[in-house]
């Protein structure tokens, strides 16, 4: 382990009841710390409560109280999803206590060296195929973070042999101090929860905090196709492998040959391939092989081979993860053909990117479902991919009007805005079955909103589980 014995007898408090919260408390009362927890949920909406306090750990719910924050507290630990004007968290910051994330702490108690994964699109798709790659090449990875075990909770399993391959969001890294990944991957960086950060400034600081205190032994994996990325390598400390689908990378990396250097010759076959540290070229698996569709897919693959093959994976091992590996749930994920129209969940896409991504993955006429909580984007970015992709437009949620407006800008006819009735889940049934007359057979029903869900749903999932059930009652 790294510094677990520096949280022995130290006063913490820990925001948030949620699953990760839950894991840092137990943790941290395990290597001694006394742990307060505060929610602003009541006890009686806070099961959790019973279990920690069995433990001996104070819980204090229904609001942050006075006193809570006082100079004898020397560490907050808080949900990522509590933003920094948290009147806790103002207090602990006025008075110089450090604020963290799950992240930080797990990192001070993981034997496991750390993979972590973070970009604005395709982290639990690459985490996962990570994941694969490293079991197939007998890595004994476990896998962690954003994507469902807490970091914590992964970390106290580890020993040295393992690799702790970890998702994570800017929320959690905007929350790091020591945090130092052996591997870190940033896969894209796109406009997203400006709502949380405020500032793109603060959105790009707060990713890049994946690289901020790696070393020579370390390694950085980015995507050198992306402007964002590209601007970080002059300021890595890491060795660096990038992997690209336009250039053929002279330097150690993972490309595809011959590169993707227009959309018009997408009938070559193309390879993807690492060149190693000495120059010669390993042939990993074709484009047309890989188990997931889509362009940005490709993408993630090729994150994922680099990330393997610096956690020591051997090359020839990742062909068939790669081929057999067939997604994620809520991640363009097919659900069913119904009256020859073919229904795909995209529920993920809660940026106006993710949504590009998935119709530039799909060959035939789409009929888009899209809209969600309004965070102040007037979707325009889509405007290209509405014009060359879409037949129809289904729009719903906050932003519906906004999503409208572009289909018209794009030349489309066919637009229906649903407005909200008795449910959200009604709401979504109502768009889909309004999807369902504008569809002709051979084409494709696409829910991928832009958006998030929480205007209308507690999350993405059960907005993608509803779209699901409604499908299949069609």
């Amino acid at each position: 382990m790294n510094h677990p014995e520096q949280y022995r007898g130290r006063q913490v408090v820990v925001l948030g009841l949620a699953k990760s919260g839950v894991q840092v408390a137990k943790s941290l009362h395990h290597y001694g710390a006394l742990v307060t927890v505060n929610d602003r949920k009541t006890r009686e909406e806070s099961p959790e409560a019973s279990e920690l306090e069995a433990l001996g750990i104070s819980v204090v719910c229904g609001g942050h109280p006075d006193g809570l924050i006082s100079s004898s507290v020397e560490l907050v630990v808080k949900n990522p999803g509590i933003p920094y004007s948290a009147p806790p968290v103002v207090q602990a910051l006025e008075l110089g206590i450090d604020v963290v994330t799950e992240v930080e702490v797990a990192y001070h108690l993981s034997q496991a060296p750390i993979i972590g994964i973070t970009g604005s699109n395709g982290k639990t798709t690459t985490t996962t195929w990570i994941g694969n790659m490293l079991n197939a090449a007998g890595l004994n990875p476990i896998v962690a973070g954003n994507i469902g075990t807490p970091l914590c909770e992964a970390a106290e399993q580890s020993v040295e042999e393992n690799w702790l391959v970890a998702e994570l969001s800017s929320f959690q890294l905007k929350g790091t101090k020591d945090f130092k990944p052996k591997v870190a991957v940033l896969l894209n960086v796109a406009e997203t929860h400006l709502d949380y950060h405020g500032s793109m400034e603060d959105y790009v600081a707060s990713k890049t905090k994946l690289f901020a205190n790696q070393t020579a032994d370390d390694i950085a994996v980015v995507n050198w196709d992306d402007p964002v990325c590209r601007e970080l390598v002059p300021h890595l400390k890491a060795r660096l492998i990038p992997f690209s689908m336009t250039e053929e990378l002279r330097i150690e990396g993972v490309f595809v040959t011959p590169s993707y250097i227009s959309e018009v010759d997408d009938e070559l076959e193309r390879t993807v391939v690492y060149r190693d540290k000495d120059g010669h070229i390993k042939p990993i698996i074709t484009v047309e092989e890989i188990g997931l569709l889509g362009r940005f897919n490709v993408g993630n693959a090729m994150a994922a081979i680099a990330a393997s093959i610096a956690a020591g994976a051997e090359s020839e091992r990742l062909t068939e993860p790669l081929r057999t590996f067939k997604g994620v749930e809520h991640r363009l994920e097919f659900v069913e053909v119904k009256h020859k129209v073919a229904y795909y969940n995209n529920s993920k896409a809660t940026n106006g990117k993710a949504t590009i991504n998935a119709l530039g993955a799909l060959n035939k006429p789409i009929v888009l479902i899209a809209g969600g909580l309004d965070r102040g984007s007037d979707y325009m970015e889509l405007l290209p991919a509405f014009e060359k992709k879409v037949k129809a437009v289904v729009a719903l949620g906050q932003t519906k009007e906004k999503i409208a407006k572009v289909a018209q800008l794009a030349g489309l006819t066919d637009i229906v805005i649903v407005d909200n009735v008795d449910s959200a889940a009604s709401t979504l049934r109502k768009a889909i079955l309004q999807a369902a007359e504008l569809a002709s057979p051979g084409d494709i029903v696409l829910l991928s909103p832009a958006c998030a869900s929480w205007d209308m749903f507690s999350s993405y999932e059960e907005r993608g589980r509803i779209f699901k059930e409604a499908v299949h009652t069609l």
